[in-house]
C-alpha cells in the first residue's frame, strides 16, 4: 500500500523560507565578524608569502621558488597567534619536511608505498628534533607535498630547502616584529563572545515580549553558531598563558590571563544554558501574563554587554558586577504572573545563567549564589 506525502500547506512554505533567510543572515554576519577579526593577519601572512617569492625568486635567482612563500604563510597562518616558538615550529616542520622528501625521494623514487614511508620518517625525525605537534605535522605535510607532487619540483633539492628556510625566516621577522601582547586576541574574542550572548538573550526577551515566534528562533540560530567564537576564547586564553610563562615582560600578565580564562568557562556554560532557554521559550511564545520575564532577558543581555565591554578592553568588571547581582535580586519564578511551569522553568534557568555571569565577572562562586532569591 503507498502512502503519499500531501504537500506543504499555504503557511508552511513562508515560515520554511523564514527560517532559512533567518539562517542565512546569521551565518553571514558570523562570517563577517570572522573576517574583520581575521583582517590584519591575513594581510600580514600574504605580504609575508609575496616578501619570501621576492627574495627567493629574485634575489637569489631561483626559478619558481614554490616553497618559499608556502612556508611563510604556513608559519603565520591568519590568526593573530604570532608567538615565536609556534612560527618556528611551523618554519623548521616545512623545512625538515621538504628535505627529508627531496632526499627520500632521490633515494626511493615516488609511490604509494614511498608516501607512506617518508610521511613516517619525516614525522619521526620531527619528533626528535622538537617535542611540538606543529612541528611533526607540517613535517609529515611537506614530505607528501615533495612525494605526491612532483609537477611543483622545480630546481634542485638544495633550492627547494632552501627557498622554505627563506620563507621560514620571512615569517620569524614578521613575528617578530608584531606586537605581541598575550591577552589582544584574547580580549578580542571574548567581547566577541559576550556579544553573542548578550544577542542571544535579548532576542529572547524580545520575542516573548511581542510574541514572536521568529525572533526567538533566531535567538537559539545565533546561540547554536556561537561555540566556534567560545571555543577559540578558551583555546587563545590558554596559548597566552602558556606563552606569558616563558616570556618575562609579560610573565606579569599571567594573574589576567588566568581571569580570562577562567570568564571563558563561566560565559561558554552561561551560553549552553541560554541555548536552552531560547528553545524552551519557543513553548510559551504568545504565552499571556509572563512579565517579568522578558524585562529580566533585556536587563541580563545588559549585564553581558557590561561584561564584555569590561573583559574586551581590560577595564574592572565591577560595574558588570553590580549590574548582574541586581538582575540576579529578580530572579524569582514565583514573581512571573503565568501559572504556566514552562514560563517558571525558564527564570529558573536564567538562575543559572547569572550565577556563571557573576563568576565570569570576578563573583566567588558562593556570593554569586547568594545574590539569588531564595525560593
Amino acid at each position: 500500500m503507498r502512502v503519499s506525502s500531501s504537500p506543504p500547506s499555504a503557511s508552511t512554505v513562508p515560515r520554511r523560507w523564514t527560517v532559512m533567510r533567518r539562517r542565512v543572515a546569521v551565518a553571514a554576519r558570523d562570517g563577517l565578524a570572522r573576517a574583520r577579526v581575521a583582517l590584519v593577519p591575513v594581510l600580514l601572512a600574504s605580504l609575508a608569502a609575496g616578501a619570501a617569492w621576492f627574495l627567493a625568486a629574485d634575489v637569489l635567482g631561483h626559478p619558481s621558488p614554490f616553497f618559499a612563500p608556502v612556508s611563510a604563510w604556513v608559519a603565520l597562518g591568519f590568526s593573530a597567534n604570532r608567538r615565536p616558538r609556534r612560527v618556528g615550529e611551523l618554519a623548521v616542520g616545512v623545512a625538515v619536511g621538504v628535505l627529508l622528501g627531496d632526499l627520500l625521494v632521490h633515494l626511493i623514487g615516488a609511490g604509494a608505498l614511498q608516501v607512506g614511508l617518508v610521511l613516517a620518517v619525516a614525522a619521526l625525525v620531527a619528533r626528535v628534533v622538537d617535542r611540538g605537534d606543529l612541528l611533526a605535522t607540517q613535517a609529515g605535510v611537506q614530505a607528501i607535498v615533495i612525494v605526491g607532487l612532483p609537477a611543483a619540483q622545480v630546481g634542485s633539492a638544495v633550492t627547494r630547502w632552501t627557498d622554505a628556510l627563506v620563507g621560514g625566516a620571512v615569517a620569524l621577522v614578521v613575528a617578530a616584529l608584531s606586537p605581541q601582547d598575550p591577552r589582544r586576541e584574547v580580549h578580542a574574542l571574548a567581547g566577541e563572545s559576550c556579544s553573542a550572548l548578550a544577542q542571544v538573550l535579548r532576542l529572547t526577551g524580545h520575542g516573548l515580549r511581542e510574541a514572536d515566534a521568529g525572533e526567538v528562533e533566531e535567538a537559539l540560530l545565533r546561540g547554536r553558531t556561537s561555540g566556534p567564537a567560545l571555543d577559540r576564547w578558551r583555546s587563545v586564553a590558554q596559548d597566552a598563558r602558556h606563552a606569558a610563562r616563558v616570556s618575562a615582560s609579560h610573565r606579569r600578565r599571567l594573574p589576567e590571563l588566568a581571569r580570562l580564562l577562567a570568564s571563558a568557562v563561566a560565559v561558554d556554560r552561561a551560553m549552553r544554558t541560554a541555548r536552552v532557554v531560547a528553545r524552551r521559550a519557543q513553548l510559551v511564545v504568545g504565552t499571556p501574563a509572563l512579565d517579568p520575564l522578558p524585562e529580566l532577558l533585556e536587563d541580563l543581555a545588559d549585564g553581558v554587554d557590561r561584561l564584555g565591554r569590561a573583559l574586551s578592553s581590560g577595564a574592572d568588571t565591577a560595574v558588570a558586577r553590580e549590574h548582574l547581582r541586581s538582575v540576579a535580586g529578580g530572579m524569582d519564578p514565583y514573581r512571573v504572573d503565568s501559572a504556566d511551569l514552562q514560563a517558571q522553568g525558564l527564570v529558573l534557568l536564567l538562575r543559572s545563567v547569572v550565577v556563571d555571569l557573576l563568576e565570569a565577572a570576578d563573583e566567588e562562586p558562593g556570593p554569586a549564589r547568594a545574590a539569588l532569591p531564595t525560593i
